[in-house]
């Protein structure tokens, strides 16, 4: 069995999608997943399941569909994935808050122009791959550009995880006795 990062978006955001991790790990469980564990209460998970990325992500989201009624956008990655991730990050932050990787599901295309207009003058973005890198030092609650970075970076979906979450979830997968 392979090692797994699934993350979800919109769970337990604004009050909407709500769903508690116990649940959530147990439906995971009963798709056959194993050593389900679960970060924050955002949907972050690890685990280790037989399939594809895509073939996970789509069982997952039938589950949470038919569980709590609402469509979930979700990415499930393999855990190597996300260590490149990690590994591949270009910032080097003073803390990991300064910095989210954004997954994206395809290919993006950049609207520099928007970054351009929309960035304070020390954010950044770097996009490598299927993952786009803001560093906003000053936080991504008070950055224009995080608040319309759909617009900046476009034709895919996304969901975006701070550098210590990343950190955690490879620590998880570390755990996990993941390779």
């Amino acid at each position: 069995m392979e090692h797994w990062v699934a993350l979800l978006r919109g769970i337990n955001v604004g009050g909407n999608n709500l769903l508690s991790m116990a649940d959530l790990r147990k439906l995971c469980a009963g798709l056959g997943w194993t050593g389900v564990q679960s970060h924050i209460a955002s949907g972050n998970l690890v685990f280790a399941a037989k399939g594809t990325a895509e073939r996970l992500a789509a069982d997952l989201s039938r589950a949470l569909a038919a569980q709590i009624g609402v469509a979930v956008t979700l990415i499930v990655l393999p855990g190597a994935a996300l260590r490149a991730a990690l590994a591949g990050c270009p910032f080097a932050p003073a803390t990991g808050k300064q910095v989210h990787g954004f997954f994206l599901w395809t290919d993006p295309v950049v609207d520099w122009a928007a970054f351009e207009n929309l960035r304070l003058p020390n954010e950044q973005l770097v996009v490598q791959g299927r993952v786009a890198y803001l560093f906003a030092p000053d936080g991504i609650g008070s950055s224009k550009l995080a608040e319309k970075f759909a617009k900046v970076v476009t034709g895919t979906q996304m969901t975006g995880r701070n550098l210590n979450t990343i950190v955690k979830l490879v620590e998880m997968l570390d755990a996990a006795g993941a390779a």
